[in-house]
């Protein structure tokens, strides 16, 4: 008889957070160590929380330690590069005038960042990162959190 248990599925798992500005944009960040942009955050560590790994990241790459809230989505986003993935996304709410001037990028890790109409996500972010950023905006307002796959609820 075998004892042995079936293999489970060890994810990689980040969190990212949804800032926005007073005109509904969303924040994003221009990554110095590949092409095209994305929300601020990062891969959770062991024995991190996401919310704590999202909080620890707008730390590390922004330089500032805003209130972040509640959970948005969660995405089961697997990648032929990178395998298992669990996505995370939180809400940021408006980040307020102040915290914008004291925005100090990660020189190593970020060139830029900017505000971005949900309208043009698509054309700005990767498919799957814009699926799952418009279906975060999409629930912010029903106060539910989500479950998508590949960045499309099921």
């Amino acid at each position: 008889m075998n004892d042995a248990a079936p293999p489970t599925a060890t994810p990689r798992v980040a969190a990212g957070v949804l800032f926005f500005d007073e005109d509904s944009r969303v924040l994003l960040v221009d990554p110095s160590y590949k092409q095209g942009l994305e929300v601020p955050g990062g891969y959770v560590e062991p024995g991190e929380s996401p919310h704590a790994a999202c909080i620890r990241e707008v730390r590390e790459e922004l330089g500032i330690e805003p209130p972040i809230g509640g959970l948005l989505v969660v995405d089961w986003a697997p990648s032929e590069q990178e395998g298992d993935k669990i996505l995370f996304l939180f809400d940021g709410g408006v980040l307020a005038e102040r915290w914008r001037q004291r925005i100090a990028l990660q020189a190593e890790e970020l060139t830029g960042w900017r505000f971005s109409a949900a309208e043009e996500l698509p054309s700005v972010l990767p498919p799957r990162l814009s699926r799952r950023v418009l279906a975060a905006i999409t629930v912010r307002s029903s106060e539910r959190p989500t479950y998508l796959e590949h960045g499309t609820t099921i």
